[in-house]
């Protein structure tokens, strides 16, 4: 059974983290909410709460098989915890595969090598992307090697297939 974590923090944007939380769940996989903190309540863009399963502190990449990183602005209080840039710097260096969309990206350029890589993103992080030296694609989804990324709560049907495809699930 593949095992997915889905880091959550405030503001982050309902849609991409619950439509790909049932889907990889509908799929077989066990889902990981992972915050901050341990059994913390992160309220939505738009109201809607997420309660944490674990910190980000107490889990190791190598326990997980892909690492998902929504948007809205939760990757900006996502990038001011240090166990949570441990996290996603530790997937990156082993090769798991890290999915970010809509300002998930701003995690990816914190904490993965982005030199030369393609990927796409919500439009106005671009600049952050590119100065991180990614080549910055306007695609529903981009796969480059282990980065999967995506733009909107639009592309969220194609995102979500990449995810099950990297896991080797239909």
């Amino acid at each position: 059974m593949p095992r997915v974590c889905i880091l959550a923090e405030k503001f982050y944007e309902e849609m991409e983290l619950w439509y790909p939380y049932y889907r990889l769940q509908e799929a077989g996989c066990a889902v990981d909410l992972v915050g901050s903190t341990a059994g913390a309540v992160y309220e939505g863009k738009h109201g809607y709460p997420v309660k944490s399963d674990k910190d980000s502190a107490s889990v190791k990449a190598s326990d997980y098989d892909l690492v998902l990183i929504p948007g809205g602005y939760s990757p900006d209080h996502m990038r001011r915890c240090p166990a949570t840039l441990s996290l996603v710097r530790e997937a990156a260096r082993l090769n798991k595969p890290l999915a970010a969309i809509c300002h998930g990206g701003w995690m990816l350029a914190s904490c993965a090598d982005l030199k030369g890589r393609r990927l796409t993103s919500y439009s106005s992080i671009k600049d952050d992307l590119v100065n991180a030296g990614a080549l910055w694609v306007d695609q529903d989804v981009v796969v480059d090697g282990n980065l999967i990324t995506s733009r909107t709560p639009q592309d969220l049907v194609p995102f979500t297939r990449a995810l099950l495809a990297a896991l080797g699930l239909k």
